[in-house]
């Protein structure tokens, strides 16, 4: 059976693309600059190097629409903060001295200036810069960046389309600036933000835009009727000049629900909506509204977020019915390619059977493109990938990796009871307290110790080998032993043994588990020129041997001081890999569970007291939508609870959390049942306290006060501070004094400082509430 050719040649586009480059040269240059050995010079002159590259590559592949302005040195909110000028007060100073120094100070801070609050971008692994705002907030537009990039790649000879956060959603994702009142509602100054986006409009318009999209994801989460106005008001005071760009509004990670409406109404000429399976609601609720007549339909049907190949029959059927919907309909991604990898090809050392099955970034412009001509010229037009398509994703169905007969009997076999630890807090916490005698306000790290460039050549040459595996583990204990010595001469009173042995935080695990593919090039930007390579998570899960036991019970062996085991959590394994989507999410994670559940009851027998399992991808995994909440946290909380629910009362259970908005997540915090749970609160200023406070949460708890994540020190009497704000909210006996964050991405020089700091926070405020200050 053939489909019939579209009216009109569709075009392929896609609202972003990776960064990096394909050996990260972004990083490189941009942490090369911060060194002074890269000039602001070089780095532009890379930046625009990749610039060109990446339009090159999307071209190639057939794509008739390039996207401009989704490029940053660190953040593309901070880049929207820029353009409008809200910049906070404190770094006015370092953005008039120096475009490049000011931007970086906002997402950075300085050693006198604290940066930007960061945070996670919806419910994904990428994190923005949150603007700070104000009644006084004064907006002026700044299009420079946006008007130069989009001139370059018309330069070139690329059709190009500018991509901007939009107004709406720039204004719910801002958060009050420090003293502004906390019920401030940055959405108020939507009126007093319009006029600077329409004089950018008129800029790009100007330089030769035809179309400017206007990213609105803020609208696929519950949104109310003052939001929704909002939305209506925006888009009828920007779509009014009659001298500007077409405006194509795109909403992603979702359904758009009663947003559809409003924006199908507003005087834009085009719309463009996520149609994967996560959002696929929007066909039905598009059609309930009667189409997009007369405007352009984007239609995301091939997901940005994951890495498994397109089902192309479906993908088509989907775009078949949309036909008759707009206008004319054109092919994308349903999001930025921001969010996976550049190059499936370059995964060499994975079985070529299973690399058909993947799709980064380059792979998925080729679907795009692919879809796009189908559409046009019919499926006879594509039947040789029509059939290496239906062939690529039987093989996966059929394959042995996907399904383990033991792995499915054992997760069937799991009870309620198998969740639950057999004695309550009270009883456990004074079991602890007796076996571990650690004095008030405990001080610890989260985990991590900063990778030096000593143990990434170690890697290196244990990779190349240049060194066999003994001399590896030499310098592995070397590292620890160093760890350790600094940690008990500093004070601290529960140690860890640094991780020197760890890539990464998933991976780690994930080259252990069965089920689980590593990539060698599969970068993805966390945050500025914090880059990971998220597993892919292929199949049945299960741990063939341990995993940490040998090294904590190394560094352990070394100390009479409690060493942490260190492990991360199902929901965070899932969360921080591309998981699987042929069974759902449930499922994989009481795999991973019962997988680490092992791993837990190893540490324990091996003598490890303190075990912390980190689920720091919690809340950013929490469905946009209220109404999918409570299935999503009752597997999540359940998941945790059977890793960690088979130990002794005075076995002490850790969690950690960082950078998210945790207070709509308390009562899942709550109901993990952890002994202990850390979490960052050093930018956001103890807000995570209080609104631990307000739930009631009766375990222990170590706000943050260290933001790891900025490379200035705090002095002793900045955490002390933070620490006594911790006191209002938290008993002294239930505090505990911690780092926002693990060390991993940190120098020793500041870790050091930044520690001895907060020992001396803590026994400063510990004397004043003990008499003899223990």
């Amino acid at each position: 059976m053939t489909s019939k050719p579209a009216a009109a040649a569709a075009r392929a586009t896609v609202y972003g693309y990776p960064r990096q480059g394909q050996n990260r040269e972004l990083k490189k240059a941009v942490e090369g600059y911060w060194k002074g050995r890269v000039t602001a010079d070089a780095l532009r002159e890379t930046a625009a190097g990749l610039r060109r590259a990446n339009w090159r590559q999307l071209a190639d592949a057939g794509i008739t629409e390039v996207p401009t302005g989704d490029f940053s040195y660190y953040d593309h909110v901070l880049d929207t903060s820029v353009m409008v000028g809200a910049v906070p007060e404190r770094h006015r100073a370092a953005v008039e001295a120096g475009a490049l120094d000011g931007f970086f100070a906002m997402a950075r801070g300085t050693q006198d200036v604290a940066p930007l609050e960061m945070t996670k971008w919806f419910d994904t692994n990428y994190h923005y810069l949150v603007p700070e705002l104000g009644p006084d907030t004064v907006f002026t537009a700044d299009s420079t960046k946006q008007v130069a990039e989009l001139r370059e790649a018309l330069a070139l000879d690329h059709t190009a389309r500018p991509v901007l956060v939009g107004p709406v959603t720039y204004l719910l994702l801002a958060k009050p600036a420090p003293g502004v009142a906390d019920d401030f509602q940055p959405i108020t100054l939507l009126d007093r933000l319009l006029p600077v986006y329409a004089e950018v409009l008129a800029d790009l318009r100007a330089a030769g835009a035809e179309w400017v999209q206007l990213d609105e994801p803020a609208l696929v989460q519950d949104r109310t009727p003052a939001d929704l106005n909002a939305a209506a008001r925006a888009y009828r005071e920007l779509g009014a000049p009659a001298d500007r760009p077409k405006l194509l509004v795109a909403s992603y990670f979702g359904r758009l629900g009663d947003a559809l409406p409003v924006l199908a109404a507003a005087p834009v000429e085009g719309l463009a909506l996520d149609f994967t399976d996560g959002a696929f609601a929007n066909l039905d609720d598009l059609a309930a509204v009667g189409g997009l007549p007369g405007k352009r339909l984007v239609a995301g049907v091939v997901n940005g977020r994951n890495i498994w190949i397109n089902d192309y029959q479906k993908s088509l059927s989907t775009l078949g019915t949309l036909l008759g919907l707009a206008d004319r309909v054109d092919v994308a991604a349903s999001c930025s390619l921001l969010h996976v990898p550049l190059d499936a090809d370059a995964e060499r050392e994975i079985d070529p059977q299973i690399r058909r099955w993947l799709a980064f970034a380059r792979q998925k412009t080729t679907e795009i493109t692919t879809l796009a001509r189908g559409l046009a010229q019919g499926t006879d037009a594509i039947a040789a990938e029509l059939a290496a398509n239906r062939a690529d994703l039987a093989s996966r169905t059929g394959s042995a990796i996907t399904h383990d007969p033991a792995v499915r009997a054992r997760t069937a076999a799991v009870t309620d009871a198998d969740g639950r630890r057999a004695q309550p807090y009270e009883e456990r916490t004074a079991a602890q307290r007796a076996h571990l005698g650690l004095p008030l306000l405990p001080t610890t790290t989260i985990g991590s110790f900063p990778q030096t460039n000593e143990l990434r050549t170690a890697r290196a040459d244990l990779r190349a080998g240049r060194i066999d595996a003994a001399g590896y583990e030499e310098r592995i204990k070397d590292e620890i032993r160093e760890v350790l010595s600094f940690q008990e001469k500093t004070g601290i009173d529960v140690l860890v043994h640094g991780e020197p042995e760890r890539n990464d935080m998933v991976q780690y695990f994930a080259e252990q588990l069965t089920g689980y593919l590593a990539t060698q090039h599969g970068w993805v930007q966390s945050y500025g020129t914090r880059y990971v390579r998220p597993p892919v998570l292929a199949g049945d899960i299960s741990r063939p041997e341990p995993m940490t036991v040998r090294w904590t019970s190394y560094a352990q062996a070394q100390t009479t001081k409690p060493v942490k085991g260190m492990l991360t959590g199902p929901v965070t394994m899932l969360a921080w890999s591309f998981v699987r989507d042929d069974q759902p999410l449930g499922d994989t994670a009481r795999q991973v569970a019962l997988a680490l559940r092992d791993e837990v009851n190893d540490l324990e027998t091996a003598g490890t007291s303190v075990i912390q399992v980190d689920e720091p991808a919690l809340r950013e995994t929490l469905p946009l939508r209220a109404a999918d909440h409570a299935e999503y946290l009752a597997w999540a909380t359940e998941s945790f609870r059977l890793s960690t629910s088979g130990v002794r009362p005075d076995t002490q259970i850790h969690t950690h959390m960082c950078y998210a908005e945790f207070g709509d997540i308390v009562q899942a915090i709550d109901d993990l049942d952890a002994d202990v749970i850390s979490l960052e609160a050093a930018r956001s200023h103890m807000q995570v306290a209080d609104e631990l406070a307000e739930h009631g949460y009766p375990r222990e708890a170590g706000p943050g006060v260290w933001d790891i994540h900025s490379p200035r020190v705090p002095s002793a009497e900045e955490a002390a501070a933070l620490l006594r704000k911790g006191l209002e909210a938290i008993p002294a006996e239930r505090l505990w004094v911690n780092p926002d964050c693990g060390l991993k991405t940190r120098g020793w020089t500041e870790t050091r400082a930044s520690l001895e700091n907060l020992v001396a926070a803590a026994h400063e405020v510990r004397a004043d509430l003990t008499p003899d200050g223990s």
